[in-house]
């Protein structure tokens, strides 16, 4: 019954990662740019949806102030784009690089000096929640990030595969200069695919902070979301939930059985070994993207 359980908190932190891992590659797609502030734009997904929920804060039902952290994250994520993104197009991948590093440092000192540096935790209708099977107790914030993962990755593939508006972000990713040509806004898809990465940040850090405590140091998982997104190709959104969920099923069962201390390397093991073995992922696109 522990594999049960290793397994559930394994495929919840997955999912996490996962979703953290989709906005990198959403946004390089779209820009060829990398994105390092992604993990930081989760952990502000998260305080915002506590800010709105927590009794100590705006008291919020969790079912509408969910609803509002999604509309919140992605005018947050259209305002980066339009407003710091937008100024350095054409200027080389290491600038835009050093702009997203220093929004992440940005947003952890803004969340700091908003809602403190201690843990804070959700208010939601999951916590302490748990269904027993056998012996085995599964949380139901687990549960959770799992279903709502599984739910999200259905309407994104219904998006990208069935809308007009997909299809067209998808084929600005392959030939921007072509999309171009042909009629489609490559700007204004680049903009939202930025409204996009940011609400998959947000619900990724709501999903985060219904199973675990908060603060501004969290961001910092972004390096295991963009870890994943390197396993699984960076060209491909596949790619990024297979490798969060690879990281994510590590981490807890080389917790439980290696010395302390190795759980933390053995996701970047497993990164080295895949770029050893397949350098552009396990599903990569890259080497069919025109630009």
């Amino acid at each position: 019954m522990e594999i049960i359980q290793l397994l559930l908190s394994g495929f919840a932190n997955g999912c996490v990662y996962g979703l953290i891992a989709l906005g990198f590659v959403l946004i390089y797609k779209a820009t060829e740019a990398v994105n390092f502030a992604q993990g930081d734009m989760m952990m502000f997904g998260a305080f915002v949806t506590i800010w709105l929920t927590n009794s100590d804060y705006n008291g919020l039902p969790f079912w509408l102030s969910v609803p509002s952290m999604i509309l919140i994250m992605g005018g947050f994520g259209y305002f980066i784009e339009r407003i710091f993104l937008r100024q350095v197009i054409g200027q080389s991948q290491i600038a835009i690089a050093i702009l997203t590093i220093a929004l992440g440092f940005i947003l952890r000192f803004v969340a700091g000096a908003i809602w403190g540096h201690e843990p804070h935790y959700l208010e939601s209708p999951m916590v302490g929640k748990n269904i027993y099977f056998n012996e085995a107790v599964l949380g139901m914030a687990e549960i959770f990030v799992i279903l709502v993962t599984i739910f999200l990755t259905f309407i994104l593939y219904l998006f990208f595969a069935l809308t007009k508006l997909g299809i067209s972000m998808v084929a600005a990713s392959q030939n921007q200069l072509a999309a171009f040509y042909v009629g489609i806004p490559v700007n204004n898809l680049q903009s939202l695919t930025w409204v996009i990465a940011g609400i998959l940040a947000g619900i990724a850090g709501m999903l985060f902070s219904a199973k675990g405590s908060v603060d501004p140091i969290t961001g910092l998982l972004g390096i295991k979301a963009f870890a994943a997104a390197v396993i699984g190709g960076f060209g491909s959104l596949p790619g990024a939930l297979v490798g969060g969920l690879i990281i994510g099923l590590i981490e807890p069962f080389s917790s439980r059985y290696l010395p302390s201390g190795f759980s933390h390397l053995v996701p970047y093991i497993v990164l080295v070994s895949v770029l050893i073995l397949r350098p552009h992922g396990l599903f990569s696109q890259v080497s069919i993207k025109k630009v």
